[in-house]
C-alpha cells in the first residue's frame, strides 16, 4: 500500500479544519519518514552515523522527533486549556533535554513513544479550530517541516546502510 494510500486510510483529517493542508502535509511528511526508518535492520538502526559530532543513530534520530512531537502536544493541550504561555524556547537547549531524558531507551520503546507522540500530538491539533502563529510555530518544530529538515540526510544514511548490506 501506498503512502498516500494509507494516509487517506487511516487518517481522515477533518474537512472543514482551517488548516487541512497543512495536516495532510504531516500525514505524507511522517509516512516517508516510517518507511525509510522501516527499511532498515534493526541492527542498522543503531548504527552511528546519521549525524556525526555528537554521533546519532537512526534511533538517536527517531527518538529526537518524537519528543518534539510529545512537546509539541503537551503545548497543543495547553492552548486547548487555555494556559499557553508562549513559545520562548531554547531549541539548543530543549534538544538537549528531550534527547537525554530518552538516550537509553531501546529502539522498540523509541519508536513506539514517537508514534504515540504522533497520534496524541494530531488530536490535539485535530481540536485546535484555529491556527495561530503559535501553533504554527510548534508544527514547524514538529511536524512536516521539522521531518523534511531531517529526510534529506535520512534518505542518504538509508542508502549508505542498504549499499553496506551489499559488500
Amino acid at each position: 500500500m501506498s503512502t498516500a494510500q494509507r494516509s487517506d486510510q487511516s487518517e481522515r483529517v477533518p474537512a472543514d479544519h482551517p488548516q487541512v493542508a497543512a495536516i495532510e502535509g504531516e500525514a505524507l511528511a511522517w509516512y516517508e519518514f516510517a518507511d525509510l526508518v522501516r527499511s532498515l535492520r534493526p541492527a542498522e538502526r543503531l548504527l552511528p552515523g546519521y549525524y556525526r559530532d555528537p554521533d546519532w543513530s537512526v534511533r538517536d534520530l527517531a527518538a529526537h522527533v518524537g519528543t518534539w512531537l510529545a512537546e509539541a502536544d503537551v503545548q497543543f493541550q495547553r492552548m486547548l486549556a487555555g494556559t499557553y504561555e508562549g513559545h520562548a524556547v531554547d531549541v539548543d537547549a530543549l534538544n538537549a533535554t528531550l534527547l537525554e531524558a530518552i538516550r537509553d531507551e531501546p529502539w522498540d520503546v523509541v519508536w513506539t513513544q514517537a508514534n504515540a507522540a504522533r497520534t496524541t500530538m494530531r488530536e490535539a491539533w485535530f481540536s485546535l479550530r484555529e491556527g495561530s502563529a503559535e501553533s504554527d510555530w510548534w508544527i514547524a518544530k514538529s511536524g512536516a517541516p521539522h521531518y523534511e529538515e531531517h529526510l534529506v540526510r535520512l534518505r542518504e544514511w538509508v542508502a549508505e546502510l542498504r549499499s553496506e548490506r551489499h559488500r
